[in-house]
């Protein structure tokens, strides 16, 4: 069920707040001449953006691009659902999600409830709070059974970050059903430490019980609401594609979200060491492929490394420091490698069907006593 939008902006509250969808139209900024010019800035002319309604009737913003333009005789390419990471946006991946479309998939892209212009789930319009994170994995069970039913196969799911981890989650515990999955940086770890994982999770145990479990777990910048000096540099090479971020969040204040709670951090701990345990993985019968960065300082890499290798179908396409968190997002000669890699992947996982062809009209007795004389 769809439910309208609302221009409501985020009051300063515990109470989950209002969707938000709001209208940008200043100047955009497109890619380098010889690539397909798509416009980051701008929501492009054949996505739609409204609401779907929870189970429990909680709002949460989707963004729909309509089904590609097919031949008469052509079967869909199929359709593709995309779920960010922590503090994102799909605005940030307008690009991808655009560039996927015009190579034939229906696209689909969604926040999560409390980022974004979802709401907020915790005492504060920019501290990122969720009380576990079996919250998400209800909702992107629920969103995907209606998906699913609504939009050709083959299914693909695919998620950044956090949304990577989710992903996986929610595929390894059988929630949902993709034919594939593609996970980009996914935290299936925090970044390392040269403290073992166990004692760093009871130290944010600790940290949760100790205080209000929603309130920061990091400092974010000496304004509120202003990004922190260095950002850049643990998420892109991409000077251009950063400053788009920064724009969107200018034209949408909603976006802006800072640190995560320490209930976000502990229950990330009890999620990501869940994955770990022997046999979750291993069960998981779909095709994965994990992209990741050994320069990446925001996950850790070689949890990505086990998972592809604990996953009976996984794939690993491994980046240097040629790139940083966010590879879909990084300068083009990176990014144009990622987004080959994942359309290698899909044709090989999930190739293409073969156009339908007109049956023969069935020949005449006449034809056939003509041609047997």
């Amino acid at each position: 069920m769809e439910t309208p939008a609302t221009d409501e902006g985020l009051p300063n509250s515990n109470q989950a707040l209002e969707v938000h969808i709001s209208q940008a139209d200043k100047p955009a900024m497109n890619r380098e001449p010889d690539h397909p010019m798509i416009d980051r800035r701008k929501i492009p002319a054949d996505a739609v953006e409204t609401t779907w309604a929870a189970p429990d009737g909680y709002a949460i913003r989707r963004i729909d691009w309509a089904p590609s333009k097919t031949a008469p005789n052509e079967t869909p390419r199929g359709s593709i659902l995309f779920m960010p990471g922590r503090g994102d946006a799909y605005e940030k991946y307008l690009e991808t999600l655009e560039q996927w479309h015009r190579n034939g998939w229906q696209v689909t892209a969604a926040d999560w409830r409390g980022q974004a212009g979802s709401g907020r789930l915790g005492n504060d319009p920019v501290t990122g709070h969720v009380s576990d994170y079996s919250v998400w994995i209800d909702d992107i069970s629920a969103f995907w059974a209606e998906w699913k039913a609504s939009v050709p196969g083959p299914h693909i799911i695919a998620g950044h970050s956090m949304g990577g981890h989710l992903v996986m989650r929610a595929v390894a515990e059988r929630r949902i059903d993709p034919d594939a999955v593609v996970l980009s940086a996914p935290m299936l770890g925090y970044s390392r430490s040269l403290l073992p994982v166990p004692l760093l999770h009871s130290a944010a145990r600790l940290m949760a019980r100790l205080g209000d479990p929603a309130r920061p777990a990091w400092k974010w910048s000496e304004k509120p609401g202003e990004l922190p000096v260095g950002r850049i540099d643990l998420l892109t090479h991409d000077l251009e594609r950063y400053e788009d971020e920064l724009w969107w969040r200018e034209q949408r204040p909603e976006l802006v979200l800072g640190p995560g709670s320490w209930r976000w951090v502990e229950r990330g701990y009890a999620s990501t060491r869940g994955l770990e345990r022997a046999g979750v993985l291993e069960a998981v019968t779909q095709p994965v492929l994990l992209i990741g960065a050994s320069n990446d300082k925001l996950v850790n890499m070689r949890a990505i490394e086990r998972a592809a290798d604990r996953l009976p179908h996984g794939e690993l396409f491994e980046l240097g420091d040629e790139a940083r968190h966010e590879v879909l997002r990084e300068v083009d000669p990176v990014r144009d490698r990622v987004m080959a890699a994942i359309a290698d992947f899909l044709d090989r996982t999930v190739p293409k069907a073969r156009p339908k062809t007109s049956p023969k009209p069935a020949q005449s007795d006449s034809a056939v006593n003509s041609k047997a004389g």
